[in-house]
């Protein structure tokens, strides 16, 4: 069974930046292909695609409301995917969620992913 926990969330000021961090382990990851992601929910809002990587990292996808300024990586020698945010902003407050699908392409749709972190908490202060 492959696990996902995700670390670097906070309490920031807009414009401000934070990089979060999720390491995976156990399963057959890192004997398979992974394809992996971050989604986000706000306080009574729908969990929503934040950005997703192909498996070997040769492509990324970004939702609109994020593109130029959150940047999805992956360094596969350490089981980890990186989200690096920038110019944050009170609308990007969530629980940022990892997830991993044993595929090699991403997905902007969370039913496609079988496995997924407990989260970590962004709150941007205005």
């Amino acid at each position: 069974q492959v696990q996902l926990v995700e670390f670097g969330g906070g309490l920031v000021q807009a414009g401000a930046s934070l990089k979060l961090s999720c390491a995976a382990s156990g399963g057959d990851f890192g004997s398979r292909l992974y394809a992996m992601a971050w989604f986000r929910q706000a306080p009574g809002k729908e969990r929503e695609f934040v950005a997703a990587i192909n498996a070997n990292g040769a492509r990324t996808y970004a939702a609109n409301s994020v593109k130029g300024r959150f940047t999805i990586s992956r360094e596969d020698a350490k089981n980890t995917v990186y989200l690096q945010m920038n110019s944050l902003t009170p609308e990007d407050t969530a629980v940022y969620f990892c997830a991993a699908r044993g595929t090699y392409f991403g997905s902007r749709y969370a039913q496609d992913y079988n496995y997924w972190g407990p989260g970590t908490q962004v709150t941007v202060s205005s």
